[in-house]
């Protein structure tokens, strides 16, 4: 008996080296069939819903019909997943994008969203000839701590800089975004279903860009360095990277054009100009800066008064604050370029088209 299934485990070998099939194979031996990724019987021609548990996955998508088409890609609470992109005449388009499933989908304290992964078509011309998705096995994570103004908003016209990063990146990316409307650093440390539950969630090597100011209104300069310092340390004992991100601005001008002023450049009612208590913690505990506010100051003075208000809802509900989904999406290209120049993400992770 010994002999014989000697015999057996030295066929089995010579057979995977050689290529040759196994049915005579006893069952036990052989390797059980994968069940089939996910695939385009899931989609109509709006909308694609897969039913699976929470994760992250990577979805390859093919896009291209008889006619000239333009495809974008949308998912979850509005975040953006694929640029718009454009297929030939009876040619194929073939694009892959990493995305994170969980619940609650969009803000960690906002509704809980609808279980499993939800894909939606846009574009121009959108066509999609076939879709795979599958467990992401060697992903690396950005997640996402701040305010409204990153947040996945779940309403239009609101749109936060961390709903439309997504695009900007290649499989074997994703952004995980834990970002809270009305959150400061006291209350993204205090609540337990915030800084409690993302930190066990950061993995080695792992980015999370932290970007907290606009809320703390209340908050001394030595409360708000030690908070940030927190939420630092507890990062890199997780092996993540932290990022600080100062706050984009608010469009609020002065007489001349210029926004140098408290209420723009996020200097609180207690004079804590918090983008440079951020650029400070950030030199003194060696951590990469994206300096947001300089970027969107530099860039909201270039439009100018009435060209800058198409970043923000100033049209929609005179808001200066929070920004429509383009300020959102020029916001989150500025964020992009950042995470190159940094150094912080490969360039063949990024998108450039």
């Amino acid at each position: 008996m010994r002999q014989r299934r000697t015999h057996l485990r030295t066929a089995v070998t010579a057979a995977v080296a050689l290529g040759i099939g196994l049915s005579a194979v006893p069952a036990q031996a052989r390797t059980p069939a994968r069940p089939p990724a996910p695939g385009i019987e899931n989609c109509t021609a709006t909308a694609c819903h897969f039913d699976l548990p929470p994760g992250t996955y990577d979805v390859r998508v093919t896009l291209g019909g008889d006619l000239a088409s333009s495809t974008a890609i949308g998912g979850e609470t509005r975040r953006a997943l694929l640029p718009e992109t454009a297929a030939p005449a009876g040619g194929r388009t073939v694009r892959g994008f990493t995305v994170n499933v969980r619940t609650p989908e969009g803000e960690p304290l906002g509704a809980q969203g609808t279980p499993g992964l939800d894909l939606t078509l846009g574009g121009t011309a959108p066509a999609l000839a076939g879709i795979r998705v599958t467990p992401a096995r060697h992903t690396r994570q950005i997640l996402l701590v701040g305010d409204s103004t990153v947040c996945d908003q779940p309403g239009d016209p609101y749109s936060g800089w961390g709903q439309r990063l997504p695009q900007y990146l290649r499989e074997g990316l994703s952004v995980a975004n834990y970002a809270d409307s009305g959150e400061s650093t006291v209350s993204y440390l205090g609540n337990p279903l915030l800084w409690d539950a993302v930190r066990p969630l950061i993995r080695r090597g792992d980015l999370v860009l932290i970007q907290l100011a606009h809320n703390d209104k209340t908050t001394d300069g030595p409360a708000y360095r030690a908070n940030l310092e927190a939420l630092v340390a507890g990062v890199r004992e997780r092996g993540g990277e932290p990022v600080l991100v100062t706050p984009v601005v608010r469009r609020w001008f002065n007489t001349d054009g210029t926004l140098d002023n408290d209420t723009a450049l996020l200097v609180n009612g207690l004079g804590v100009d918090h983008p440079a208590v951020i650029r400070s913690v950030a030199a003194d505990r060696d951590v990469p800066l994206i300096d947001l506010t300089a970027r969107t100051k530099e860039l909201v003075e270039s439009l100018g008064v009435e060209g800058s208000k198409a970043l923000y809802l100033y049209n929609e509900k005179r808001d200066n604050t929070h920004t429509s989904v383009h300020g959102a999406t020029v916001y989150a290209n500025l964020v992009r370029e950042e995470l190159l120049n940094l150094r912080l993400v490969p360039k063949g992770s990024v998108r450039v088209e």
